[in-house]
């Protein structure tokens, strides 16, 4: 499957109990393909894509965001705006690092793929690079183990080859 950076996908439940991380998002209700998730493709290794969850839980993660405001005078873990024509919240800080064999598929609405509107997308890319440097300084703004993923999906690449 060919990947489009700025569309959604689901990912396998594969992916999940291969990685093994009980703080990700994982597919809800056995099958159901909850959440999905923006695709950011990384710079440095570009056979893997950051996978930005997208939540329909507007008003909650709206309080959350306007918290880190307040505390901050900035919040770059969480983006809002809108998916499908409704209000969501991008979910920077539940990111994580995926390679394309574990996409299952496309999130298609009205018979087309669902795609991020480009300034909501060029905050998103943004906020993730500002968060992955700070996680390279040992300031950690994700809820996941990025590291430890990031080095399965690496060595999920080199056992393909």
């Amino acid at each position: 499957m060919d990947i489009i950076e700025g569309c959604f996908y689901h990912i396998s439940d594969k992916f999940f109990l291969e990685v093994n991380e009980p703080s990700l998002m994982a597919n809800k209700e056995d099958g159901n393909y909850r959440p999905h998730y923006l695709a950011i493709r990384d710079t440095l290794n570009t056979e893997i894509f950051w996978m930005i969850p997208v939540s329909s839980k507007y008003t909650k993660f709206a309080a959350l965001y306007e918290k880190q405001i307040k505390k901050y005078g900035l919040c770059t873990k969480i983006v809002l705006g809108k998916c499908d024509g409704k209000d969501a919240a991008y979910l920077i800080q539940n990111a994580f690092p995926v390679t394309a064999d574990f996409f299952d598929h496309i999130h298609i609405s009205n018979g087309v793929p669902l795609t991020v509107h480009e300034g909501t997308g060029k905050t998103i890319v943004k906020n993730l690079k500002n968060n992955l440097r700070l996680q390279k300084k040992g300031i950690n703004l994700f809820f996941s183990d990025i590291d430890c993923i990031y080095q399965l999906m690496v060595k999920h690449l080199e056992d393909k080859k």
